[in-house]
């Protein structure tokens, strides 16, 4: 466990030289703990061969559905969540064939077991499903391997595709030579093979049930630069801070934030108030996201090592500053 360029070494690297196909997953624990038997892909036997899962979520019914498994003898040997959306993957529904699995009838079984959270990426041979829970709430987005002379060549759209990846934010695609294609829709089921990438199903949300995307997509965890929804989050965050300050005008001297999620918001804010935009914090970027701290007593410790103060800057003035709270308390 850890930094990926820790995990993930010149000589790891090599072993998968060979490979045309693989999923991964780099993310906290938000459900279990922050041990290496909950680390992902999930890898387990089935009928059919191995598959493996990568989630991005949190099971809101995960108490419930944790008894429920093992009430039916289905064994699990870790705290996450992600496990028993595995295991769900490996049961076989009564209308699947012995020599056939139907995925769309387990993805579909998942979806009625566990309604939400989850993008999914499932492998199982030479085939990879993408899947994103029906409520839409966490993201997930398709991208086209292309070739290098052309990444940068956004008026040409007819560049070879080399290949496909999937991703929880489209600002990944570009460092590894893609180009964002699409987002994965809620509920749907994409297949993605050598040759094609197919939608399979799109299954419904029980009616009268709203899409409930995550917002804290948008005032947090993504990196400005990703797109949800046909726009790019900095462009959101930007305009939030406008529409704060035409909801919240202040009397002040100048507008700062604690960065960075909140700084386009801030930036935001000063431009609709005509305010000067000032740092007044300095960021160590050597110390993590604080908020993912077990305790509140090692996120303060986090928080004294990844900030120094600019007290130069606003001496003897009134400031609003921006800040995306995460976690709060005593």
């Amino acid at each position: 466990m850890g930094l990926v360029n820790h995990v993930f070494t010149e000589d790891n690297l090599k072993k998968l030289y060979i490979s045309n196909l693989g999923i991964g997953h780099t993310r906290y624990a938000t459900t279990g703990n922050c041990e290496l038997e909950n680390c992902q892909p999930f890898v387990v036997e089935t009928l059919h061969g191995k598959i493996a899962v990568a989630h991005n979520g949190e099971l809101i019914n995960a108490a419930h559905l944790r008894r429920k498994l093992l009430r039916h003898g289905i064994g699990l040997s870790t705290s996450s969540d992600s496990e028993m959306i595995t295991q769900l993957l490996a049961y076989t529904p009564p209308q699947e064939q012995d020599d056939t699995p139907d995925w769309v009838a387990r993805i579909k079984n998942l979806m009625k077991e566990a309604p939400t959270a989850y993008s999914l990426l499932i492998m199982h041979r030479d085939v990879i499903y993408a899947v994103r829970d029906p409520y839409g709430n966490r993201p997930l987005c398709i991208g086209r391997l292309i070739p290098i002379s052309d990444i940068n060549d956004k008026e040409k759209k007819s560049s070879e595709t080399e290949g496909w990846v999937v991703s929880s934010e489209s600002c990944s695609f570009l460092s590894i030579g893609a180009r964002y294609y699409r987002e994965v829709l809620p509920g749907e089921i994409v297949e993605i093979s050598r040759h094609n990438v197919q939608t399979l199903d799109i299954i419904p949300r029980s009616e009268g049930n709203p899409m409930a995307f995550c917002i804290f997509e948008y005032v947090y965890f993504a990196r400005p630069d990703s797109i949800f929804e046909n726009q790019m989050v900095y462009t959101v965050r930007y305009r939030c801070g406008q529409q704060l300050a035409i909801e919240a005008p202040v009397d002040a001297d100048l507008v700062s934030t604690v960065p960075e999620s909140a700084t386009p918001a801030a930036l935001g804010y000063a431009g609709k108030c005509g305010l000067p935009y000032v740092e007044v914090l300095c960021k160590n970027r050597y110390v993590g996201r604080t908020f993912i701290q077990p305790n509140m007593r090692l996120r303060q410790l986090g928080v004294a090592k990844k900030f120094g103060v600019l007290s130069d800057n606003f001496k003897d003035k009134r400031i609003p500053c921006k800040c995306t709270l995460t976690k709060g308390g005593k």
